[in-house]
This record gives C-alpha cells, structure tokens and sequence, in this order.
C-alpha cells in the first residue's frame, strides 16, 4: 500500500534515515499493531549502503515512544530498513521481505527477528521494515574473519533443522502460503536468473581476484549460470520446504545462551533442504574445519529433521550429494554477485576463497552435469 487509507493522500516512503516521518512509521506499526501509536521517536544511528556491511538496504535505529496503552512488550529500540535509493532491481527482494516477515515470520517458531511492522511501496519501490534491536538481546553478528566456534555453526544448522521440518512438503503450499515464491517462479527468481547474470559477468570480467577464481575453477560465468539453472530444475523435484535463501554467515546471528537465528529473508522461498544447509556450512566454516566436520553436520541436520517429525528425510548419501551440488550456487549467485562495496575486500574474498575450495574439494562440477539437460 502507498497510502495510509481511502481518501488520504500517499505516504511519503524513504530511503533516508534522516526523511523518516511520524506518518511513515505509525502506518509501518499499524500493518502489525492497529492500535498502537508512535508520539515520538529518536534517530540512535544510521547506516547507508557500502558502510558497515549494509549490503541490500539501508539501516535506521530509532527509540520510539509509544503513546499511552502500547503493549508493554514492544520493543523501544527498532532497526529499520530501509530501500537503498532508487534500485529497483532491488524491489523483488524488498517486497519479498516485506511479505515473509508479515504472513510467514509471525507463524515460525524459529529464532528470527521480531517483526514489530513492514510497507512495501510499488511505486517508489521502497520499503520500511521494522524490527526489534537484536543488540539489546545482547546478539553477536559473526563474519568471515572471526573465528565462529563449531558449537555455534551446529546451533544454526539446528535452527535450520526446524525451520525446514515446520514446513516440510507442507499442504500450506497450495494453500495460505501459495504465494511463496520459487527459485524457478516469481519476482525474485527473475531477478537472480536474468537481470543478475549480466551483473556478475561485469564483477567477473572488471574484478581480477573473481576472474582468476572462475578460470582457476576451469569454468565461465555462463558455464556457471548453466549449471546453477538445471541444478534449480532438479532441486525443484526433490522435496520443497520452506528456504530463508540467502544463509551465508553474515546473513545469522548468535545469543549468549547458545541459540542461533536468521538474519535477512529478502530471498526466501520454496525449494529444496540443501540450498540453505549448503550455503551455510560451506560459508561458516574456515576451509579445513569445514572439510573435517561436514559429514558430521550433514548427519545433525538430518537427525534433527526426523525428530521433529520429517518421515521421508533425505538418506545420508543423497543428503551429501546433493550438499555437493549446492555449492555452485553459492559460487555463482551468492558472492561473484556480490561487489567488493557491499561487505569490503577481506569478507567477500575469504567468502569466495571457502566456497570456490568447496566446490573443487565435493566435485561439484561433476554432480552438476549429471543433472544438466
């Protein structure tokens, strides 16, 4: 929705901390919390694109005050994200997000962020999403260059682990939750297989490191986009659970008491167990611990699925194989994409140095030409 209601004249959406309104955040809270209303509120920090990590959006933190009557239990402190100006490729993720976090996230019984509102805007293509200040929870945001114990790592894939088996081959599908996007289907599909391959081919041709990489690996950024195509063909005749999509370490955070959660859900959708399990794994984990433990987090994740209830989980060997395939995926899409800006040099060179090891180490080429058509 553009507008607060009938009659009344468009909100004014933004991409800028500093240009958030009264109007703008009480029709954000209102889409969770109709009686609640915002007084006041404080701008605490801001964040743009290409500073901190902020990668897809912008970041806003506000202390609001509540008016007289707000649930006691809503958070005062809020992250906001916001659009990072006018990328309107970027508005399928948005309105994706936007849409998970108000007719998916409330029902999960995962750790993920509170949602306290979201209002996508088609018009402008901009969005405002409201969210509990996981720092006053006392969170950790783990990245590549820090050491992550394997405790933590295991923590996530059993939060996987419940966020898949909730959704497993679920009849909702058809149902309430038929709008769920695909890796084939939809907004977002059609942004990562056709606007985003000509994007990557300009980071693979204009970036040294990722050039060398891909012919180190003895392939193309089109050899690639092929395989990532028929490898999506194929997972999307396995069985479809419901994917966060994008579970690269920087995409998770982690609780003092040993709990982990999922940041991030701009590409989330229906498909297969192993595209979230894979990314994460293989991104979470320095080379040589990944090499020594993922058999064994392979063998957790799926033990986890059959005790919440999953009858029909993949066996061991068609787990790992198709762990294996995954992995081009995550080379392609979810870092050559990625520019240097979004996350800085060492975190997305240490990201492509992990996952071009793992799919030369699992031969990922050769299982992706077994399902190639």
């Amino acid at each position: 929705m553009s507008a607060v209601g009938a009659g009344l004249p468009p909100l004014k959406f933004t991409s800028r901390a500093d240009e958030l309104t009264l109007e703008l955040l009480n029709a954000v809270i209102h889409t969770r919390h109709p009686a609640v209303s915002i007084e006041g509120f404080d701008l605490l920090e801001s964040r743009q694109y290409g500073e901190q990590m902020v990668s897809t959006s912008g970041r806003a933190i506000l202390k609001l005050h509540y008016a007289a009557g707000a649930p006691k239990d809503l958070p005062e402190r809020v992250v906001c994200k916001l659009a990072i100006g006018a990328q309107s490729v970027m508005a399928a993720f948005y309105e994706n997000e936007v849409q998970i976090y108000a007719r998916v996230r409330p029902d999960l019984l995962i750790e993920a962020p509170r949602s306290v509102g979201a209002l996508y805007d088609p018009e402008s293509a901009q969005f405002v999403l409201m969210l509990e200040d996981l720092s006053q929870r006392g969170a950790r945001f783990p990245n590549v260059t820090q050491e992550v114990a394997l405790s933590s790592v295991e923590a996530l894939v059993d939060t996987l682990a419940a966020l898949h088996a909730g959704h497993w081959q679920s009849a909702r599908f058809a149902g309430d939750l038929s709008w769920l996007q695909s890796h084939l289907h939809g907004r977002v599909a059609h942004v990562m297989n056709e606007l985003a391959p000509p994007l990557i081919q300009h980071e693979i041709d204009s970036q040294a490191f990722k050039r060398e990489m891909v012919q180190r690996l003895r392939t193309t950024g089109p050899e690639l986009l092929a395989g990532v195509k028929c490898l999506q063909q194929h997972q999307s005749r396995l069985p479809q659970t419901l994917l966060h999509g994008d579970t690269h370490l920087g995409n998770t955070y982690l609780l003092p008491q040993g709990s982990a959660g999922l940041l991030d859900w701009q590409l989330s959708v229906r498909g297969y167990c192993m595209h979230d399990v894979s990314y994460l794994v293989v991104t979470s984990l320095p080379i040589a611990l990944r090499r020594a433990h993922e058999r064994d987090l392979l063998n957790r994740y799926r033990e986890r699925l059959m005790s919440l209830g999953v009858k029909n989980a993949p066996d061991a060997e068609q787990m790992w194989n198709e762990y294996r395939r995954a992995v081009v995926w995550g080379v392609y899409v979810g870092w050559l994409t990625t520019p240097v800006v979004n996350y800085g040099w060492e975190i997305n060179v240490v990201n492509h140095l992990r996952l071009t090891s793992a799919y030369e180490d699992l031969d990922t080429a050769k299982l992706v030409k077994e399902v190639m058509t």
